[in-house]
């Protein structure tokens, strides 16, 4: 018979006591998201990691680096404190180069003028893409910045971009074209490399101007100011604190009364003379010149409308807009400007006369012999050809409207005024930029005040 063997209850476990946390155990907690943390990398510097918000919204986490434990920390709680205060981190991957594309059709070509946003393509083809496209847009620092521009001053861009030997295979081309041909009468010379595709090389050093690394200094802060503000792909704009040491805007002589009076009369049977004219006494650009019509033109009442100008763009002339909603305007003429005026319409009428059929009427003012408009660089060479004859001192077509503005200035116009005959925003923009005070008005002034020297007895 098998014997039951009846085994006493065990007792309850009593529950143990908490053990208060070391050290050791609190060492291992793992950190809330976000809290950060630093560790020792294996070739002895220090990394802290934390999470922050990315541009694009998404929470990612980010590392910082330091030789010192105190120095990562302090780089550390100042990303967090910038997370917790709403700054955002830069998301994308994109080179400069695909950022520049983008900005170029998204960006520029609603907001600018054909001939601003063919300038805009121009610079960041020839310039900005070689400098800075290979690089990351969110890895772009101020000293690469710095460092880009700085070498356009001090690099032959000839050389570096290829141009003289781009000019001797053009040259080459034609000279194949012209084998075995009979030499043409008043055949232009084709003229090849100039420097450093020559042999033996001779470079030209044709650098980069203050004036063109002042531009793309100031594209390159538009580019990414709309990365900042309107694409949200940027934190902060670089080249916005970015300072070069480079002048700020190159000076220009303007005529003096004595050369514009002079060139005036030197050219007074030229076909284009009532062209000079008007540039030099109306301030007019030379697109706005070159793209007046004859309807923008009231002889009666003496008054000329500029609202368009004549550009070339993508190889084509084109009239457009003129360079500001504040460069429309309605100009006063001067008689004697309407009396050249009159005398121009009636020489154009018979050079249509002459051209018969050929005649293009467009209804330019200032037009070929056959109709058409006048291109833009031809006008500087002819320019350039009369201030020779002329003999006074050859300046740029522009200068003209430098000159309008000082020698309105010197006659005691106010400001105000000639900032409505130009066409500015404000008169800040004409005295600052266009008006070159005439040594006789600067000398009136200071002249005034000989009493000091006792010249002039008070009464």
């Amino acid at each position: 018979m098998t014997t039951l063997a009846f085994m006493e209850p065990e007792e309850p476990k009593k529950p143990r006591k908490a053990q208060p946390k070391t050290a050791k155990a609190s060492a291992g907690k793992r950190n809330v998201n976000g809290e950060g943390n630093i560790r020792q990398r294996s070739n002895g510097l220090y990394e802290g990691r934390a999470y922050v918000i990315t541009t694009d919204g998404r929470e990612v986490r980010k590392s910082v680096y330091g030789k010192t434990w105190e120095e990562v920390h302090q780089k550390l709680t100042k990303m967090q404190a910038d997370t917790m205060s709403g700054k955002r981190v830069a998301s994308s991957t994109q080179t400069v180069a695909e950022y520049l594309g983008y900005w170029l059709e998204e960006h520029a070509r609603h907001r600018v003028r054909d001939t601003t946003f063919a300038s805009y393509n121009w610079l960041i083809t020839k310039y900005l893409i070689p400098l800075f496209g290979k690089k990351k847009l969110t890895t772009l620092r101020p000293n690469d910045v710095r460092r880009g521009l700085f070498q356009l001053q001090q690099v032959c861009q000839c050389c570096a971009q290829g141009k003289d030997k781009a000019r001797e295979e053009r040259a080459a081309v034609e000279r194949k074209k012209r084998e075995g041909r009979p030499p043409r009468k008043n055949a232009k010379a084709i003229v090849g490399a100039r420097c450093c595709a020559l042999v033996p090389q001779a470079c030209c050093r044709s650098t980069v101007s203050d004036g063109t690394v002042r531009y793309l200094h100031r594209l390159l802060r538009a580019v990414l100011q709309d990365a900042v503000s309107e694409d949200e792909i940027l934190t902060e704009n670089i080249a916005k604190k970015l300072r070069l040491n480079h002048k700020y805007r190159p000076k220009f002589k303007a005529w003096s009364r004595a050369e514009a009076t002079k060139f005036l009369e030197s050219i007074r049977e030229d076909r284009l003379y009532a062209l000079y004219a008007v540039a030099l006494s109306l301030g007019l650009r030379r697109g706005e010149a070159l793209g007046l019509r004859w309807s923008d033109v009231d002889l009666d009442d003496g008054l000329i409308r500029v609202n368009q100008a004549l550009h070339r763009v993508d190889g084509a002339l084109k009239l457009g807009d003129v360079k500001t909603d504040g460069s429309t305007r309605l100009i006063a003429v001067p008689k004697p400007l309407v009396s050249a005026l009159r005398v121009h319409r009636a020489a154009q009428a018979q050079e249509k006369k002459n051209a018969g059929k050929s005649w293009q009427d467009g209804g330019y003012v200032f037009s070929t012999m056959i109709g058409t408009p006048i291109e833009p660089r031809n006008m500087n060479r002819h320019f350039d050809r009369l201030c020779e004859k002329a003999g006074v001192r050859r300046i740029r077509f522009h200068d003209l409207r430098h000159s309008c503005a000082s020698l309105l200035y010197s006659q005691g116009v106010p400001l105000e005024n000639i900032q409505d005959v130009l066409g500015h925003s404000s008169p800040t923009v004409t005295k600052v930029i266009y008006v070159d005070v005439a040594e006789d008005v600067t000398r009136d002034a200071v002249d005034r005040l000989g009493f000091l020297f006792g010249e002039h007895d008070e009464e």
